[in-house]
């Protein structure tokens, strides 16, 4: 799959540049696609890291020649409901509210909204108001935080 190609090309010259690699989108279309990445960084993200990136990954992509289509590329910071991808994700932003969309049912539900408690390799524990609750990592579809602003304004 050309995602998981791109991922696997991309990921090390992010690294190697001092980013994290939180979430890579490809969106093929008629004429021109899209590829987005967001990044992060300890320090959190600016313009110029950005603008560090794209040069980088557009200087790979050149001399690869992976995507045989017109794209448009653009490198992006994960924002206030930053996308969770890794189980390391989970894991760090335990405490924090989350929405999860699962590709198969559990407990009868796809989408959950809850406190993370925490993560392994192999699932995500979150309390969705009625208990903990394990969820596969495997049948996660997506996860994003949930932005507190309330708690940004407070410092707390």
């Amino acid at each position: 799959m050309l995602r998981d190609r791109l991922i696997e090309l991309l990921e090390p010259v992010v690294n190697a540049i001092g980013y994290e690699l939180i979430l890579l989108e490809y969106s093929p279309r008629d004429g021109s696609g899209m590829l987005r990445l967001f990044i992060d960084a300890e320090a959190g993200i600016t313009l110029e890291d950005c603008e560090k990136v794209s040069r980088e990954v557009a200087a790979t992509l050149d001399v690869e020649d992976v995507i045989q289509q017109a794209y448009r590329l653009e490198i992006s910071s994960p924002g206030f409901d930053r996308p969770l991808v890794k189980p390391a994700h989970f894991e760090r932003f335990k405490g924090e509210i989350a929405k999860i969309q699962m590709l198969a049912p559990v407990s009868g539900r796809r989408r959950f909204q809850g406190v993370l408690l925490g993560a392994t390799e192999d699932a995500v524990m979150i309390d969705a108001g009625d208990g903990p609750i394990t969820l596969p990592f495997a049948d996660i579809d997506k996860a994003k935080l949930v932005p507190n602003f309330d708690k940004e304004k407070t410092g707390s």
